[in-house]
Order: structure tokens, then sequence, then C-alpha cells
């Protein structure tokens, strides 16, 4: 069975790759040409770990091949993933034009059975669009041409995605036809051939699980993050609260760090989109709109705390950021709170000295020269007056604490993850601030 993946994004090379690695053939199509270009070179368009080893095998295999034209490469094709972006409009619904784009020229071009499955996260009623999209294709071409359409939400997290999509805890299936079950379990089987986790469900209930799970995660941070700002108006300590309430089995410990706030490509773009369509149809998603306010709060609560401590007067003040990607394992920096940050940080006055082990390059893109790029975690910090970490990266745990102390002007530590070990760096001299604490 030969599958296509149109949209070489984080969803739909990560998922192409894996599907090649299981043995099955894989094109991958963007309009992108120097992305195209690029990825028949090896040269991978984002950092995810493992990704490149998977992409060089498959494509030295034959098995992943990447082009720019889903119109030359429909023939003996049966299943068609659109993972192509859905970026949200002014009002943060999802802008639908490249789904439907791909819709309209499948219709086009289609001369058998196709399964059009859609990967991107969409609102509900998505999967009638695009089948309505094709089939006004095929009567302009008066073809009465078998398809089906199936939806398919991706639950990946960036960081881990090749784990979790060979080995995923489930897979969310959506079906109109028993034809389209059989297609999707095929492919889905050798993933799971010890425990099939495949849940079928309608179209509209799987395009609605996927904004569901990420607005409960989501939920989960914003609500953590209001308890720890209480925790510290009456003396608690968020990381005794947390282990007491993970360990109610009807809790889970997951997703209960309190932080600086949630970022990246998908939590704070569903919310906004799931607010949509809830006023789209009357229904005010009130729990998620608090969910959004407070997590746009939290990524200043660093500010607050370094703006508190200095009174007010930051002006000239040179300031160390550890951690720019809204997450570690990734480059990502979609609506990463370290940008909110950088911007009240320059208002304010300061200079800031920042280091990432990998969103550097993503950084000088975005942010230019409106800050100066370390080389490690120890240049960042020399003669600075302050230290704010912002992303909970393995390598910034262990710091050597003595070289820290000699180098910063000021010896002050704001943890906006809670990584350090308290102790340990008072020992060694530092003022130190966390969240929740």
């Amino acid at each position: 069975m030969k599958i296509l993946f149109v949209g070489t994004g984080y969803v739909g090379l990560v998922s192409g790759a894996c599907f090649a690695e299981m043995g099955v053939p894989v094109t991958c199509i963007d309009v992108d040409e120097q992305k195209i270009e690029n990825l028949k070179k090896g040269i991978i368009p984002i950092y995810e770990p493992g990704l490149d080893v998977i992409v060089e095998k498959n494509t030295q295999a034959g098995r992943l091949q990447f082009s720019t034209s889903l119109k030359d490469c429909l023939d003996d094709v049966q299943v068609i993933f659109s993972a192509v972006g859905t970026p949200p409009d002014e009002d943060g619904s999802a802008d639908l034009q490249y789904v439907l784009e791909v819709a309209r020229t499948i219709g086009k071009y289609m001369n058998d059975y196709k399964l059009i499955v859609t990967k991107s996260t969409v609102p509900v009623g998505t999967a009638a669009l695009v089948r309505q999209t094709i089939q006004e294709e095929l009567d302009k071409r008066k073809l009465n041409i078998e398809f089906d359409v199936a939806s398919n939400p991706e639950f990946l997290k960036e960081g881990d995605a090749i784990n979790d999509f060979m080995r995923p805890d489930r897979v969310v299936v959506g079906v109109e036809s028993k034809k389209a079950q059989e297609i999707m379990t095929a492919l889905y089987r050798p993933f799971l051939i010890n425990n099939f986790r495949v849940i079928f469900m309608d179209i509209a209930s799987a395009e609605m699980t996927k904004y569901a799970a990420n607005a409960m995660l989501a939920t989960r941070i914003s609500f953590m993050n209001e308890v720890a700002n209480l925790c510290e108006k009456v003396n608690a300590n968020i990381n005794m609260v947390r282990q007491g309430i993970g360990s109610d089995t009807r809790i889970g410990n997951k997703f209960l760090y309190a932080g600086v706030g949630y970022g990246g490509s998908c939590f704070p773009k569903d919310i906004k989109a799931l607010i949509q369509i809830g006023e789209k149809e009357g229904q005010r998603m009130t729990i998620l709109q608090a969910v959004e306010n407070v997590n746009e709060r939290q990524k200043t609560v660093l500010f607050e705390k370094l703006k508190n401590y200095y009174k007010g007067d930051l002006k000239g003040k040179t300031i160390a950021l550890w951690g720019l990607s809204f997450k570690p394992e990734t480059d990502d920096m979609r609506e990463a709170p370290s940008l909110v940050l950088i911007d009240k940080l320059l208002e304010a006055g300061c200079k800031i000295q920042a280091y990432d082990p990998v969103a550097m390059e993503e950084a000088k893109r975005r942010l230019g020269d409106k800050i100066t790029y370390a080389n490690d975690i120890y240049d960042a910090v020399n003669e600075a007056d302050a230290l704010l970490l912002l992303t909970e990266w393995k390598e910034f745990r262990m710091p050597s604490w003595s070289i820290i102390y000699k180098v910063m002007k000021k010896t002050l530590i704001f943890d906006g993850r809670n990584i350090f070990d308290i102790e340990a760096v008072k020992k060694n001299g530092f003022e130190y601030f966390g969240i929740g604490l």
C-alpha cells in the first residue's frame, strides 16, 4: 500500500518517516521547493531527536521519497494524509485554505478510489467540507469515482515524537465507511501488534477529540500555575501540593508542574480555535477563556518578580536567560514564554544575554540583534545582574555554581521551572526565587 503525506511540517514529516520505517512506501509532498530539495539531501527543516536518522535511512532504502507535485503522485496511491498547516485567523479560528486546496487538487486529478485522511488539527465539520470540495471537482469532470474521507488527529509530543508515533498509547480514527476502517486498521496494525489500541469513532468526534485533549492538558497547566501563585501568598509549596494531589489516582501526576506558561504550535492555537468554535455555536467556553488568560499572565511572572526585586528600576541591568524554546528537545519558539519575557525586558531597558542548546538559530531569525547570543551557559551569566531560567533543558540542571558565582555581577536566580536544588543554590551564595515556593 502506497501512501502520500501532503505537508512536510512537523506532523507530516514525522508521520511519513515513521510509516516508511515500518515498510510502507511513502511520498511526502510540499509546495516549498527549497524544503523538498533539502530533504532529498538529508537536510531536516526541524529539530526532533532521531528524525534525521530515520529520514536518511528510509530515503536511501527508497521507501521515503519527496516531491512538490501532488498531481503527479496520485496514481497508484490509495491513502492521502493531509498534514498541511491550519494557522489561526485574526479571530483565532483555524484557517482551512490549505486543507481545502489539497482537497481541490485531489478532486481535479484523482482517477480511482482514494481515502483522504485529515491529519491536521481542524474544527469539527472539516471532513465534510473536504468531501464536498472533492465531490465538486469530480462533478465538474463529470466523473463518478468512489472515495472516502477520515480524520486521524495526531498526538505527538515535540521532543519525543518518534517514540510517540512508533509506540502510541492510542490512535484515534474517525471514519464513515467499513472500507475506510479496514484500510486504517491495516496501516496501523504493524505499530500495535501486541495491543491494538486504535479507537474508531465517527469523524466529528475524532475532530473534537484532538481539541479536547489539548484543552485538558492546557487546563491542568494553567490550573497549577494559578495554584502556584496562590501558594506564594499563603507560604505553601507548590511542589509539595503537586505530590499530594498527583498521588490521587483520579488526578494522576502528569502535567502538574508549575512554570512560566505553555507555548508551542498546538496548545495556544487549539485553545483559541476551540473558544472560537464555541462562540460560533453560541456556546461560551468559559473555562478555556480563563485557561488562556492565566497562561498569558504567567508568561510575565518572572519579569514581575525581577521588577519587584529591583523596585521597578531595571534600566541598564544585564539579564541572563537560559532557554528560549517553549520546551526542551525542540527548537520551536512559537508562542514561547521567552518571547514575551524578552519584549518586557527590552522595554524596561535591560540588556539580554541568552543561551539555548538548539534554538539559537531560530532565536536569531525571530529576534535579530535585539539580544546577545551566548556561547554556553557560563558565557550567558557573565557580568549578569540576574539569571532567569525558562526552559528545563537537562544540561541546565547541575551547573557549576562556583563558576557562576564568580562571574555574575549579582548572584540572583529566578527559576521559572523549579528545576534547581534550592539548598545547593543557596549554599553557594545565591538568592533564589522559584514558582509557587
